[in-house]
């Protein structure tokens, strides 16, 4: 947890460690959550979080938000992976209600962001089996016809559109000068003529999904922002995306680290616990120390980001995504080398913990992605 926080967010963060320990503090209410781990999200215990106001730090007050802080975003979202609780809408639901906070019409964030702060999830979709780093490689055309567009094509990896009520679809609405010209922003609701969802099964469970459309039909009334500049409009949203992976795989990281300690402090061989011998302390010092610098960026970043929120901190964002995936996805497999055959258990956790942060370097811009765009701000 930051070392510098007001005591309203001391209290918050009080507050929501109190409602994971007793709404998701043991493995038999997880697993009774979220059918064996199957389901990463759990939309009663969601709406449990609404009713207390917490969704509301991603919406503005004048939507029944409780007003947008990175800070406290931050603060949300590493105490609820912190305390396991599922509820995995909530990260593509915060970078949706952006989106359309930012460029909606007014219907649009009416719906949205009201919905937000009620429980409602929402996703977002660009990525399709030949543009996943290469957003503008996309086809999944979107063709002009009387009063509004016809969607045809297939996407994929798109998170919790299966319990979504929209879908932010990125598509094609034409060609310009370059491939990431012609791009446009949609809102397409979950239940659509000619939408079919279908689920990818991973090994985290299921929580993405193939998109098929099949001369979807929506109405100009769902554009969102201005045609042909998605492009320009996903830009804006960077600092967001990179902030929510980051600090979710922070809390999960701080949450391996905890477990692994404990661990090591009660288990036993050769007559002393295991984490008296040399070779597992010196681990727990390295990662405890990277942990640290790991909060600490975090926390300087999102201070910078609620500062300015007009400003891009491209660089920053970046190393935050880098830094608190690849962390996360360290300790985690420290974990289970630490813990032996415990750590490869299901009834110790950790293995599903190794499984969550395994991905994390992956989606939302992979680590290579991101070192790329870190180099490029040093005129690399």
């Amino acid at each position: 947890m930051p070392r510098a926080l007001s005591d309203e967010r001391r209290d918050l963060v009080k507050a929501i460690g109190d409602f994971c320990r007793r709404e998701c503090g043991t493995k038999e209410q997880r697993d009774k959550l979220t059918a064996n781990g199957q389901e990463q999200h759990n939309q009663q215990l969601y709406e449990k979080m609404a009713a207390l106001g917490w969704l509301g730090i991603a919406v503005p007050e004048e939507y029944d938000g409780a007003g947008r802080s990175m800070v406290d975003l931050c603060l949300f979202l590493q105490e609820t992976s912190y305390g396991l609780a599922p509820i995995s809408g909530f990260g593509t639901t915060v970078i949706a209600a952006a989106a359309y906070d930012r460029f909606g019409t007014e219907e649009q964030k009416r719906v949205v962001l009201e919905g937000v702060t009620k429980g409602r999830v929402e996703a977002v979709s660009m990525s399709e089996p030949g543009a996943g780093s290469d957003v503008g490689a996309l086809t999944c055309r979107a063709e002009r016809t009387a009063g509004g567009y016809v969607v045809n094509g297939q996407k994929t990896w798109c998170s919790n559109a299966h319990f979504a009520d929209h879908i932010l679809l990125v598509a094609r609405t034409g060609r310009g000068g370059t491939k990431h010209e012609g791009l446009t922003q949609f809102m397409v609701p979950t239940d659509a003529d000619g939408l079919r969802v279908k689920g990818i099964d991973t090994m985290g469970g299921r929580d993405v999904n193939d998109l098929y459309f099949t001369d979807t039909f929506v109405p100009d009334s769902a554009v969102v922002g201005t045609p042909g500049q998605a492009w320009s409009q996903l830009m804006a949203g960077l600092n967001l995306e990179r902030m929510i992976l980051g600090a979710l795989m922070l809390g999960v990281a701080r949450r391996a680290f905890d477990d692994t300690l404990a661990y090591v402090r009660q288990r036993e061989q050769f007559g002393r616990p295991v984490g008296s011998f040399q070779s597992l302390k010196h681990r727990i010092a390295d990662m405890a120390t990277e942990l640290e610098c790991a909060q600490l960026l975090l926390d300087d970043v999102a201070a910078a980001i609620e500062a300015e929120p007009d400003r891009v901190f491209a660089r920053e964002a970046s190393m935050v995504k880098l830094k608190c995936t690849e962390l996360a996805k360290h300790v985690t497999l420290e974990g289970m080398q630490m813990m032996g055959g415990y750590g490869y258990a299901t009834e110790y956790g950790m293995e599903a913990l190794l499984r969550q942060t395994v991905v994390s370097t992956v989606y939302g811009g992979t680590s290579e992605i991101q070192r790329d765009i870190i180099g490029k701000t040093y005129g690399l």
